[in-house]
């Protein structure tokens, strides 16, 4: 993968994973019955780009987990705050226990693409302390 592609994925994960904290915010939320439109409204907003940006992720790199149909799951499992505010607390915690395996399999393949950015970084590093210095010379010439 080029670094500027991987550079722009890294920053695209940072971003998506931004999302799925505001996910859980608005779960909590929930729990605690303080909410209105404007955060219904908000929620909505979240779990759109949530699914939206899962596409162009999947379209850039391989992952196994977590799988589409997981992140579906959890996202159609809840429609609002309000519908979430009347779960019962173990199907509350329910939503958060599998909210927080996807967040945790994100940051994982984060940390993924971050150990390829750094190698990349080093390649990049070593081809201009050993092999850029030639080129240089050849062009001269």
């Amino acid at each position: 993968m080029q670094s500027k592609k991987l550079d722009e994925l890294v920053a695209q994960m940072e971003n998506y994973l931004e999302c799925w904290k505001q996910f859980n915010y608005f779960v909590n939320l929930a729990r605690a019955k303080k909410f209105g439109p404007d955060e219904e409204n908000q929620f909505l907003e979240v779990k759109s780009v949530i699914v939206q940006e899962l596409e162009l992720i999947y379209a850039a790199m391989e992952f196994a987990s977590p799988t589409k149909e997981e992140v579906h799951v959890l996202i159609g499992s809840a429609p609002s705050i309000r519908y979430l505010s009347e779960l019962t607390d173990g199907a509350l915690r329910g939503v958060e226990n599998q909210w927080h395996k996807i967040y945790i399999s994100f940051q994982a393949l984060l940390g993924q693409l971050k150990v390829k950015q750094r190698e990349l970084e080093g390649e990049s590093t070593l081809s201009s302390i050993f092999g850029g210095g030639n080129k240089k010379k050849n062009e001269n010439k």
